[in-house]
């Protein structure tokens, strides 16, 4: 089969586009026919080498932590699911990922695929659909009728947080450069605020429930956000390499989010966008053979969005 391997860490150039043997499932396994995975930012780092600590991989190291497909062989002991399924997971950060023509999975990662979306497309979903919710709801405690700042709303994780939050009845402040403004709107922001303008610290004028930061800023950047949340609301921040801040004085806590794989939690995200009231919103497809072409691009800052790679069809 066909695969993206890096047999030592560094830049974008140790990715090869090369043959490799096709993996055999094991209990608990089941292999997919990738129809597609996507890039997130942590394969790049993980390709770095600098996320040895907390995701050590074994070299040579295939990338791809989305993946969509369908199910093409079984291992012993797997239960709800069969051949031919079509399904979509988050798959362990540490083990080989679905930057192939085929890939292992263990089957309690998987479920259904979304309806109504080509398969492909589905790769767009699982790793920054489960932050957004996981953000939002088992850290910040998101509820209806509260106020969240979505800081860095222009990113994949964004368009999700903000279609969620909205749709859990909160008021959605989105930060967002001119590039990205119209679409953090059409996702459902009440208002955006244009951080290359104006600091959000500035534009912010009512305390808000929660601060979900989502954008790489400076560390005084990140720990003035808390200014913003009301005494006793919470901070989550997803750039884990920078701690979250707190004030402990007036009750505001910090949290870091680190993403985890939750098939309940995916199938629920599947179900939105199913009927429509989640949109998967992929800004570019790219064959399989472009990945190192993808990072490269990702290294210059140069992505428009979230990036499907499409597996090859033959």
């Amino acid at each position: 089969m066909k695969a993206v391997r890096f047999h030592e860490f560094g830049g974008p150039e140790v990715l090869r586009y090369e043959d490799a043997e096709q993996p055999v499932p094991g209990p608990g396994q089941v292999r997919l026919r990738v129809a597609a995975t996507s890039f997130n930012g942590v394969d790049g780092t993980i390709r770095a080498g600098s996320m040895q600590g907390p995701i050590p991989v074994e070299l040579p190291h295939t990338p791809g932590i989305d993946v969509a497909g369908t199910v093409d062989a079984l291992g012993p002991d797997v239960e709800g699911v069969a051949v031919g399924d079509e399904v979509v997971g988050f798959l362990p950060m540490t083990a080989p990922g679905a930057a192939a023509e085929y890939v292992l999975a263990p089957a309690e990662v998987l479920t259904g695929a979304p309806k109504g979306i080509p398969l492909a497309d589905a790769a767009a979903l699982p790793l920054v659909g489960l932050t957004a919710w996981q953000a939002l709801f088992d850290h910040g405690g998101l509820t209806a009728g509260q106020r969240v700042l979505v800081n860095g709303a222009g990113g994949a994780v964004g368009g999700y947080a903000v279609q969620l939050a909205k749709e859990a009845g909160a008021t959605v402040i989105a930060t967002a450069s001119p590039r990205s403004a119209d679409r953090v709107r059409s996702a459902g922001a009440d208002e955006v605020v244009d951080h290359t303008a104006t600091p959000v610290t500035e534009a912010v004028t009512e305390p808000v429930d929660l601060v979900l930061n989502l954008a790489p800023v400076a560390p005084e950047q990140l720990a003035a956000l808390t200014s913003l949340v009301r005494d006793g609301g919470r901070l989550v921040n997803t750039t884990v390499w920078m701690p979250a801040p707190s004030d402990e004085a007036r009750g505001v806590q910090g949290i870091d989010l680190y993403v985890r794989s939750d098939a309940d939690q995916l199938a629920d995200l599947v179900a939105r966008v199913s009927t429509g009231e989640l949109v998967v919103d992929v800004a570019e497809r790219v064959a399989l053979a472009e990945l190192p072409a993808l990072h490269v691009r990702a290294a210059a800052g140069e992505l428009p969005g979230k990036v499907v790679v499409v597996a090859p069809t033959a």
